[in-house]
């Protein structure tokens, strides 16, 4: 799977794996603003790659948890979403607007392979300082670039560089930010 090779995600391990990121999600996601030190006991297993001043506005959802690398003081809004199949490296001082979703699963475009039930993934990576707005999809094999400000609703399906203002479906540059 970490490899970019097709894969059974129904395989025996990766279903275990998947299962203990649904416990820890449901404490978190179960948790209070006011539980701080549970909230905390729960990232640091569920992501424990990320940097300090982590904060998840519940809910929140991951395929694993642990293919998600954190820079400090990212914040993630309410209901997004992470299917990080591969590694999501995202870095300090990231904001996600909520319901962003990034996806690296992927699936087969030849039907037959789609049948089979096989699918294969691409990493994201996100630069430090970036602003993703509301409802943002990031596609699988993207990356952003640092300072990126991305505009809501907008279908992130090839590679943003730094210091741009990018937006729409498909996502394009709409112009140059001053530094």
């Amino acid at each position: 799977m970490l490899s970019g090779e097709l894969y059974d995600a129904l395989d025996k391990q990766l279903s275990e794996e998947r299962l203990q990121a649904r416990r820890l999600l449901k404490q978190l996601n179960d948790s209070r603003e006011d539980q701080v030190a549970a909230r905390t006991r729960v990232l640091k297993e569920l992501i424990p790659e990320a940097g300090e001043g982590l904060w998840i506005q519940p809910p929140f959802y991951c395929d694993y948890g642990t293919n998600i690398k954190i820079g400090e003081k990212v914040f993630f809004n309410f209901n997004c979403v992470v299917l990080d199949v591969m590694p999501v490296i995202i870095g300090s001082r990231t904001l996600f607007g909520p319901n962003v979703q990034l996806y690296t699963a992927a699936h087969p475009m030849n039907h037959k392979e789609r049948a089979s039930g096989l699918e294969f993934a691409k990493p994201i990576t996100i630069g430090e300082d970036v602003w993703l707005g509301g409802s943002v999809v990031v596609c699988p094999g993207v990356t952003i670039g640092d300072r990126a400000v991305i505009g809501a609703g907008s279908v992130v399906t090839k590679d943003i560089p730094s210091d741009v203002f990018a937006a729409g479906n498909p996502c394009r540059v709409i112009r140059h930010l001053e530094e």
